[in-house]
């Protein structure tokens, strides 16, 4: 398992994209991602075409644990993009505590036949969020990403374009 951090527009993407090329050909890239507006659909478009033909897209914003346990031997690599958009799904949908769900996520990326290729945001560097969602998501995903750094057996921090190896 792999995983690839950093600020908005660093070039996690890219980063994670080219190690999976490198891993074989049989690619999967699951989006987490709800399109919820015209903005958001632009942004999957430009996702899809920065990817090419060479990885099947499946498109899933909360059960990533359950999908790697039954797709995790159809691939040489998945790449899950992203941790953040996922932790926000589930918070909007409800749930607090989002580390069980990010333990049993490393659990299934660690089994999974593919190397599992993780891409999160860096979203605890700023200011403290004036409301109390904003709050417990930028701590939640701080918890996730721990979890995850913690399982992973590379961990890639993305700057300018540029990636720092953190772990591996």
């Amino acid at each position: 398992m792999i995983l690839v951090g950093g600020g908005s527009r660093s070039g996690k993407t890219r980063f994670a994209l080219d190690q999976a090329l490198r891993r074989g050909s049989r690619l999967g890239y699951i989006a987490t991602a709800e399109i919820r507006d015209e903005e958001m659909r632009a942004r999957v478009q430009a996702h899809r075409a920065e990817r090419g033909p060479n990885f099947e897209t499946i498109e899933e914003p909360r059960q990533l644990a359950a999908l790697l346990h039954h797709r995790g031997e159809s691939f040489d690599a998945i790449v899950i993009d992203c941790l953040t958009l996922w932790a926000s799904n589930l918070l909007l949908d409800g749930q607090h505590d989002l580390r069980p769900a990010a333990l049993e996520l490393a659990r299934a990326a660690a089994a999974a036949k593919a190397e599992v290729i993780l891409i999160t945001n860096e979203v605890g560097c700023g200011i403290v969020p004036e409301n109390e969602l904003a709050r417990r998501f930028r701590d939640q995903a701080g918890w996730i990403n721990q979890i995850m750094a913690d399982q992973a057996n590379e961990v890639w921090w993305m700057v300018f374009g540029c990636g720092l190896k953190v772990k591996g």
